[in-house]
């Protein structure tokens, strides 16, 4: 068994890797091949105004042979005013965090590798929003508003210029030096035009793809500054309600599979939250992880109806479209962690344990 750090991920994987495991693991679930389930949260009260977090998502594939179960263990820290409100989070100490991939061989039930999870997490998550674009925005797409300069907006500037002919990026981030880094750092990178902008109006002001990638809870995407053909999406920060009323097409790029057994089950939602203590007084105080239930104005199209060429998400250029993932966190990293694995076999990476350390001779 392999445990595999950020590193080798770093070393093993592309961003075109990425997205074409992404849309393979989405047609699956289309077909049948694969399934997954919503990320289901367990939230407790845990001192000092935190939040503890347990959070899982699985899913796997018969085509590739492969499940995984995506682990994280959080403290949530919220803090601000409304408008400026953000989230922190850690595992034991600031900057510390603990995210686990346990990816297994479903043709023995081996568990063939332990992942680290949080290149992968950014990976993923920009990948996932270049595939809304690549289907949603117009593909003359140059301008990118970018709210947010962390490691996400990293990896989602990488995964647009993937699909989309950028040259220029408009960034903002509530901390000066933050966004001038960014900026810095995307046109050494990458050899587009670059600014730092001074407000969030700013960066939505010509741009052909807005992109929340923030760590705030309130609304980032602000409607009253959306040109006519814009493409959205959002991972960090809602849109405000001007945003939703604008929005012309909602595509969705997936959804979770119903339970065989309990057919209620079933839901839309992002993710299932149980929480310890309901009446304790910090739930008041959090507001991340209120669901984002889909408007009933624009027109709902899934990916699987794009891909099998049924539907277009847009249809005229000056569409105001939106893309999200759905409930299918499950799907993304079974194959993004199965993909790094196998490419960190063949090149000899990794740190090689015992499998019997995970194996047992009394019956469960």
């Amino acid at each position: 068994m392999l445990v595999l750090g950020n590193d080798v991920t770093a070393a093993v994987l592309t961003m075109p890797d990425v997205i074409a495991a992404l849309e393979s693991s989405y047609e699956d679930l289309a077909t049948g091949e694969g399934v997954c389930r919503p990320r289901i949260d367990l939230r407790f009260p845990a001192g000092d105004g935190r939040v503890y977090q347990w959070g899982t998502m699985e899913g796997g594939s018969a085509r590739t042979g492969y499940a995984a179960i995506r682990m994280k263990s959080d403290l949530l820290v919220e803090a601000g005013p409304d408008g400026a409100r953000t989230q922190e989070k850690y595992c034991v100490a600031p900057g510390r965090y603990c995210g686990l991939v346990l990816l297994l061989d479903i043709r023995s039930g081996e568990p063939v590798a332990l992942l680290n999870d949080g290149l992968l997490q950014h990976l993923r998550v920009g990948a996932d929003s270049a595939l809304g674009a690549r289907h949603a925005a117009r593909p003359d797409s140059h301008v990118l508003g970018l709210l947010g300069s962390g490691g996400t907006a990293r990896s989602h500037l990488e995964a647009l210029l993937t699909v989309l002919p950028l040259e220029r990026v408009q960034v903002y981030s509530p901390t000066r030096a933050h966004r001038e880094a960014f900026a810095a750092e995307a046109r050494e990178r990458y050899g587009v035009e670059a600014v730092a902008v001074a407000d969030g109006a700013a960066a939505h002001r010509g741009a052909d793809l807005v992109a929340g990638c923030t760590d705030a809870v309130g609304e980032v995407v602000l409607g009253e500054h959306l040109s006519p053909g814009t493409h959205l999406t959002c991972v960090g920060g809602l849109l405000d309600r001007r945003a939703v009323e604008r929005l012309d097409v909602w595509l969705r790029l997936g959804d979770a599979n119903t339970p065989d057994s309990t057919p209620g089950w079933a839901t839309s939602d992002e993710y299932v939250v149980y929480r310890a203590r309901p009446d304790d007084p910090v739930w008041a105080g959090h507001r991340h992880g209120r669901t984002r239930r889909p408007p009933r104005g624009p027109r709902r199209v899934a990916l699987s109806r794009v891909l099998d060429g049924t539907e277009r998400a847009r249809t005229d250029d000056r569409q105001i479209t939106f893309s999200e993932r759905g409930n299918i966190q499950g799907a993304q990293f079974h194959a993004v962690a199965a993909l790094v694995y196998e490419k960190a076999r063949e090149r000899g990476l990794g740190h090689e344990i015992p499998r019997d350390l995970l194996l047992q001779d009394i019956r469960d």
